[in-house]
């Protein structure tokens, strides 16, 4: 069991994400510049978590001792990010690349050594009135880099998740049905990422080496939602690389 801070876990990445692990029995800290919402968000969760085991128990969501018996309760709360990502050992950063260096700015002494960043950022032309089938390109390369110069030296980022569908992630009836390309850290560090992704069903996690990587991993959501576009997939596509070594 982890316990993982989602920055940004109001919206619908960070959602998705926290109805995945949950379910896999994970401790989800929804982190919202107002607590309030957070907490709001996370018994929202809460609820759809109980709502998924009931149907799958085949359990009448008026039977209330039925539901405490059989139905394990989510492990999912809801704090100002500060205090999120103070109480994780792994602080999943899920904002708008608009958002991303005040946010940053302001979780940074939560930052201690040995803790594992995530970045879900992709930095979309429309943070700057663009569009979001294009990208702006960050000065120090992607949007994991950025969090890269911001944190403390021994803080270990990684990058990932940035190609999955949010729509597919809440959509807790299926499986997710998508590769997931995992880089930068130290490869331990890039491995316990990689465990989470296994977590989710459908998903495969990849290897993709150093963190620079995400200058060409990022892209590829610009190139989903223009796709997704064009093709009318209104749930969102996903990525598959085929041949992979076991």
């Amino acid at each position: 069991m982890k316990k993982i801070a989602i920055i940004g876990g109001t919206g619908e990445q960070g959602t998705g994400l926290a109805l995945r692990w949950a379910i896999a029995g994970h401790e989800i800290y929804i982190g919202s510049r107002e607590e309030s919402k957070a907490c709001e968000v996370a018994d929202d969760l809460k609820l759809i978590c109980i709502d998924t085991a009931c149907s799958l128990l085949e359990i009448e969501r008026s039977d209330i001792e039925a539901i405490k018996e059989k139905v394990p309760e989510a492990k999912i709360f809801g704090f100002d990010n500060l205090e999120a990502a103070n109480r994780a050992d792994i602080v999943v950063i899920s904002v708008p690349y608009s958002h991303l260096i005040p946010t940053m700015s302001s979780i940074k002494e939560s930052l201690t050594e040995e803790k594992i960043v995530v970045s879900v950022v992709v930095p979309l032309s429309n943070a700057v009135g663009g569009k979001a089938t294009t990208i702006i390109h960050p000065w120090e390369g992607s949007a994991a880099e950025v969090i890269k110069s911001i944190v403390p030296e021994n803080v270990h980022v990684i990058s990932a998740f940035q190609n999955v569908s949010a729509e597919r992630l809440s959509d807790l009836s299926n499986p997710v049905e998508c590769d997931i390309l995992v880089c930068g850290g130290q490869k331990d560090k890039r491995k316990e990422i990689m465990k989470l992704v296994q977590d989710i069903p459908g998903l495969r996690a990849i290897d993709a080496g150093l963190l620079h990587n995400s200058r060409i991993i990022e892209p590829l959501t610009a190139l989903l939602i223009g796709m997704n576009i064009r093709y009318k997939v209104k749930e969102g596509m996903g990525i598959r690389f085929t041949h992979l070594p076991e």
